[in-house]
């Protein structure tokens, strides 16, 4: 990665998901790998333990399982992320979607279409994923697909 991409993918990422997020994702001290399009614009950012982001063509962020892994442990409380129970747990790690139900928690300020971790109530990440309702709709449904989930955990 060049020194002219750090400053400009962490503000990105701290307008996409917060303020702290740009230094969690891309560490000064981390060996992060930046593949690019043939305009040179940055495509992906990859670590040695995975892909961290894929930068779309919109401006915004895909997490990858270690951008997720990243943001949870550098972000309080619920701050980009949906928390679940034990009975979703097999499921998302397996790839599989949430549904509203079996929510827990969520991030107050998630909307639809952004960018999520997903997290068991006891800490561990299980998957990222799109956001497919807001926050106060994940809370109030009973039925249907709260986050379309694009990579589980192993």
């Amino acid at each position: 990665m060049t020194q002219e991409d750090l400053p400009r993918l962490r503000t990105v990422a701290d307008y996409q998901f917060g303020a702290g997020a740009g230094a969690a994702l891309f560490p000064p001290a981390d060996d992060l790998t930046v593949t690019r399009s043939t305009g040179g614009r940055p495509r992906q950012v990859r670590a040695a333990a995975g892909r961290v982001v894929s930068y779309g063509t919109d401006g915004r962020f895909t997490l990858g399982l270690e951008g997720g892994r990243r943001l949870v442990a550098a972000l309080d409380g619920v701050r980009a992320r949906v928390v679940v129970g034990s009975e979703s747990d097999p499921f998302v790690r397996d790839g599989k979607n949430v549904f509203a139900k079996f929510v827990r928690d969520v991030d107050d300020d998630v909307r639809p279409d952004d960018e999520v971790a997903v997290v068991h109530h006891e800490g561990a990440i299980l998957g990222v994923g799109r956001a497919e309702l807001a926050a106060d709709a994940m809370h109030d449904f009973e039925t249907g697909m709260a986050v379309k989930v694009r990579e589980g955990a192993d």
